[in-house]
């Protein structure tokens, strides 16, 4: 019998330089133990401050789960040379200096700035920045490439894996 404890979880899709895009899937299965902060941010990916995460992703990225009490206020300072950033609400309401709420999406100007928040209400929200993908980006249902080609090879992946798992039992059906 399953637990009665409620999980969220977050998908990020990563653009990788053309030499990874194809490359075999890496998985990691990590508990929250395993994740540090630094202030109110749980480092998920790449550093922040002196905490470096464990997870294995491309440099250039840093990906935090921040937690702030209503009231508290916050400085995010982008790694150097990150000049893309954003974030995703999942609780409450944080402005920055626009509101953004729950459910939420809020991409920031790009440039290097120190980014500031404060909480209107205890709130939860996912920060995102980066290098800029210095790549034009194709997009599909399941990925995302560097080229129309990449983006049908990487699909059809998909799809095979997910036949293999539909004939091996693990899932109910697949689309083909």
């Amino acid at each position: 019998m399953f637990g009665k404890e409620r999980i969220k979880g977050f998908q990020l899709w990563v653009a990788m330089p053309p030499e990874l895009e194809l490359a075999e899937p890496l998985s990691q299965y990590l508990g929250a133990s395993d994740f540090h902060f630094s202030g109110p941010a749980r480092v998920i990916a790449g550093e922040y401050g002196r905490v470096k995460s464990i997870v294995e992703a491309p440099p250039g990225i840093t990906y935090l789960d921040v937690r702030l009490k209503a009231g508290e206020r916050w400085t995010f300072h982008p790694t150097q040379g990150h000049d893309v950033a954003w974030i995703a609400s999942h609780q409450g309401i944080v402005t920055t200096p626009e509101q953004v709420s729950m459910g939420e999406a809020a991409v920031f100007d790009e440039g290097d700035q120190a980014i500031e928040f404060e909480a209107l209400s205890d709130a939860g929200f996912i920060l995102g920045s980066a290098v800029k993908h210095p790549y034009d980006l194709v997009t599909g249902h399941y990925s995302v490439h560097t080229n129309a080609e990449s983006l049908r090879i990487g699909e059809r992946n998909i799809a095979d894996v997910g036949r293999r798992l539909h004939n091996q039992g693990v899932l109910a059906s697949a689309r083909r």
